[in-house]
């Protein structure tokens, strides 16, 4: 009995950071896989959130009542949208902050910082009463300026780790073989920072497509996929809610499967 307590204890020793690890990722999971699991799921009413019996026709007909697809589709419109400047501006200024140095430099990160420490309420109405004094009409295209305005700070802060990491050294063997400045950036510097230019992208529209605080302010008559499960919560939430929550969850995981098996067969290769 005391040789098995030992041996239990040295077994908890050696593996309680394995275990507290798998126990978080379990705490960080569950929610999703009640997500998943309700999205096979009949309810016995629309107020009703229990599993009540399996079925499949949730995804047979995964846009439901009302215009649920269409606040689906205007959602990854403006988060594509979004994601696509966002990127742009934000990867230009990471490379601007890690390879040159300037005047004004240290007061540039920390505005940088700055939308990502403001609460969602006090930017979201600090951008509507800016709309509304300059005779901007809120729609699709605010809410879009609004998005860009918070994601930039995640890309550059993404895609800026990852440059702080690059050895210049291969760009200066690239060019010590008479590769030009562009030839350089474009077969060195940029397949070595795409990684993390992709995870800011990724990460900008996760923020976008999830963003209801802020496209509640700046959105007029525009309604996204949040504020329509917002609005549906009044009078109970369909349950096709569900089958778009799983499928943005498998598209993502897809995303970064792929990522990393192409990532291992460059690495083979």
């Amino acid at each position: 009995m005391h040789r098995t307590l030992q041996r239990l204890g040295r077994w908890i020793a050696d593996h309680w950071i394995l275990a507290t690890g798998v126990f978080v990722l379990g705490y960080l999971f569950l929610p999703i896989a009640v997500v998943v699991g309700l999205s096979f799921n009949r309810p016995s009413s629309r107020l009703s959130y229990d599993f009540n019996e399996f079925t499949l026709d949730n995804w047979k007909n995964p846009c439901g009542p009302g215009d649920m697809c269409d606040a689906v589709v205007r959602s990854v419109q403006i988060g594509f949208v979004a994601t696509v400047v966002a990127t742009l501006l934000g990867t230009l200024m990471a490379f601007a902050m890690v390879r040159h140095r300037f005047r004004g430099r240290g007061a540039t990160n920390l505005l940088i910082f700055l939308p990502m420490a403001t609460p969602e309420v006090v930017m979201g109405s600090s951008l509507l009463a800016l709309f509304v004094a300059g005779g901007v009409p809120l729609g699709f295209w605010t809410v879009v300026i609004a998005h860009v305005m918070f994601c930039v700070s995640f890309v550059v802060v993404t895609v800026k780790a990852r440059l702080s990491g690059l050895d210049t050294r291969l760009e200066e063997a690239a060019m010590d073989l008479y590769a030009s400045e562009w030839q350089t950036f474009r077969r060195v510097t940029l397949p070595l920072a795409f990684p993390g230019i992709v995870a800011g992208a990724l990460l900008a529209f996760s923020l976008s497509f999830d963003d209801f605080i802020i496209t509640n302010f700046n959105s007029g008559t525009t309604v996204t996929f949040p504020m329509y499960v917002w609005g549906a919560s009044q009078r109970g939430i369909p349950p096709q809610v569900n089958v778009v929550g799983t499928a943005m969850f498998l598209v993502s995981l897809l995303l970064v499967l792929g990522t990393m098996v192409r990532r291992r067969r460059a690495v083979a290769v």
